[in-house]
C-alpha cells in the first residue's frame, strides 16, 4: 500500500521549504482539502517546470511568462497558471487512476504533469512548436512517461484518440467549446476558464450520457487559448 507523502517541510532545504509554504499558505486555503492532490503537488516540483530565467518565481502566487517578458507571457497566452488556479482545478475535477485526460494548452508541462500523477494517461496539445519540445523536456527530465505531447489546435483539430473522462483548457475562453463537450465520455468531466476579461469564472461540465450538469464554482482570470472563438462585437 502507498503511504501519502509527507508535504512538511524540510527545513535544511530552502527550495522544499518554499514548496512547502506555497502549498500551506497559497493552496490550500484554496478549498483544496485532498490530501491526495496536496501530495502530488509536492511530489511534483514545480520549479523543475519554470525558465531559468524566472526560476526564483517558481512558487510565488503568479502567473509566470513561458517566453519573454510577464506582459508578453500575458499578452500572448504563454505563461504557467498561479499555482492556486492548476491546483484548484486538478482538485476540483477529482481525476482517478484509470481515467484517460486531454489538455489543451500544454505550456510548460507542469499541469499536464500533475494530471498525468492522478491519471492513466495524458494527452496534452500545444500549438507552439518550441513550447511543446519544452515540454516534452521537462516531462522526460522529470520521469513522467504517461504524458504524450503533440503540437495541435486544440480549438481546430480532429482528436481521433477521444472520447476522454477529463480535458481540461489551461486558459481561458469566451464559452465552453461544444465540440470539445462532445469528446467527454459519459461521467467524464471538462474544466475550462470562462468568460470575459476582468470577469471569467472556473466551469466545469460533467456529461451524464446525452445531458450536461454545469458548475461555476470560483473565479479567477487567465490569458486566452489560441483560436477558440470570441464574441462578435455589438453593432448598432
Amino acid at each position: 500500500m502507498n503511504m501519502p507523502l509527507n508535504t512538511s517541510a524540510n527545513t535544511s532545504d530552502p527550495i522544499a521549504q518554499a514548496r512547502h509554504n506555497m502549498i500551506e499558505q497559497q493552496i490550500r486555503p484554496w478549498n483544496v482539502y485532498d490530501a491526495g492532490v496536496r501530495d502530488t503537488l509536492a511530489e511534483v516540483r514545480r520549479e523543475e517546470f519554470v525558465p531559468p530565467a524566472h526560476r526564483s518565481l517558481a512558487f510565488m502566487d503568479m502567473e509566470i511568462p513561458l517566453r519573454g517578458t510577464p506582459e508578453e507571457g500575458i499578452r500572448t497566452g504563454q505563461c504557467m497558471l498561479a499555482p492556486r488556479v492548476d491546483a484548484r482545478i486538478l482538485h476540483d475535477l477529482k481525476v482517478q487512476k484509470h481515467e484517460r485526460v486531454l489538455e489543451i494548452g500544454t505550456g510548460s508541462g507542469y499541469m499536464a504533469a500533475l494530471l498525468a500523477h492522478r491519471a492513466k494517461e495524458v494527452l496534452s496539445l500545444e500549438i507552439i512548436p518550441a513550447l511543446a519540445d519544452t515540454a516534452r523536456a521537462n516531462l522526460e527530465r522529470t520521469g513522467v512517461t504517461n504524458v504524450s505531447v503533440r503540437i495541435g489546435d486544440g480549438a481546430r483539430d480532429a482528436l481521433p484518440e477521444g472520447p476522454f473522462d477529463v480535458i481540461v483548457l489551461s486558459g481561458s475562453v469566451a464559452e465552453v467549446p461544444k465540440e470539445l463537450l462532445a469528446q467527454l465520455n459519459d461521467g467524464g468531466r471538462l474544466a475550462a476558464i470562462v468568460g470575459l476579461d476582468p470577469v471569467m469564472r472556473v466551469t466545469i461540465v460533467q456529461r451524464h450520457g446525452s445531458r450536461f450538469e454545469t458548475t461555476q464554482p470560483w473565479d479567477t482570470t487567465s490569458p486566452r487559448l489560441t483560436n477558440f472563438p470570441e464574441p462578435s462585437p455589438f453593432k448598432f
